[in-house]
């Protein structure tokens, strides 16, 4: 069973917070690194089982990257397929206007992991040139940190429920291999897929993104149930929408009060 959890980074009064606890999660937002420099000759090994450099799949185009790992049982497919659906939108082709990486942060999984989503995607997404300009990518985990670190993306494995908990999002970077630009959460639009592809590729350095933290998170198989760190969040996430709607239905009839 799949779980989004969304958290808005808010400020919060004391007392609601006192009364409605939640854990910690600002750790697992991306720290975006707009004009870092991603590590170009660290060695991965594609979907095919052939060592590469990133600097040999980027061949002077912009970098579409996607952090995720191909056995997650809860957000990375859906990331992947709602960047896919977003790029079938923009007319794009792979190899052609934009290289994609989607890189395991599992430093368990194989290429063999890599050639079976790859596979999957493609039934389900055949989009122009995605069999040569996609690129599924496994790797030891020193290079695959050197990548994280760059672009400053933060997970963590939990070795009960033997899942990662990590952001979800895409990063866009020049031809060159600089952060151009990140998407974060989900709900990608082909447009904005466009766009960024077309600041990578002309080297533009975009100011960081609204920081919205969506995570793959804890459920227990075991249980069925949701953590309680998850449940708390989720009643103070209602808590926020309750009264942020309350304030602006009280200010809006103040303000008719006023003007009648």
């Amino acid at each position: 069973m799949k779980l989004c959890l969304v958290a808005l980074l808010l400020a919060l009064s004391p007392a609601f917070v006192h009364a409605a606890p939640a854990p910690d999660l600002s750790a697992f937002t991306y720290q975006q690194r707009p004009g870092s420099q991603l590590p170009l000759t660290e060695v991965f090994r594609d979907e095919t089982g052939r060592s590469v450099q990133l600097s040999e799949l980027l061949d002077g185009k912009p970098l579409v990257l996607a952090l995720v790992y191909f056995h997650c049982p809860n957000l990375c497919g859906i990331v992947r397929a709602d960047l896919f659906n977003a790029l079938g939108e923009t007319g794009m082709a792979a190899g052609q206007d934009y290289t994609l990486v989607a890189l395991s942060i599992d430093p368990s999984e194989t290429d063999a992991d890599g050639k079976a989503a790859k596979a999957e995607d493609l039934s389900r997404f055949p989009l122009p040139g995605a069999e040569r300009g996609w690129h599924f990518l496994t790797g030891p985990a020193n290079a695959v940190q050197a990548v994280t670190d760059a672009v400053g993306f933060r997970d963590r494995f939990d070795p009960e429920l033997k899942q990662f908990t990590h952001p979800a999002g895409i990063v866009f970077a020049t031809p060159k291999g600089i952060v151009s630009s990140y998407l974060l959460g989900v709900g990608y639009r082909g447009a904005d897929i466009r766009l960024a592809v077309t600041r990578a590729d002309r080297g533009t350095i975009a100011a960081a993104a609204l920081p919205i933290l969506l995570l793959c998170y804890h459920y227990d198989p075991a249980t069925g149930r949701y953590t309680l760190a998850v449940i708390k969040l989720l009643r103070l996430a209602a808590g926020i929408t309750v009264v942020a709607v309350g304030g602006t239905l009280f200010l809006a009839f103040r303000r008719e009060r006023r003007n009648g």
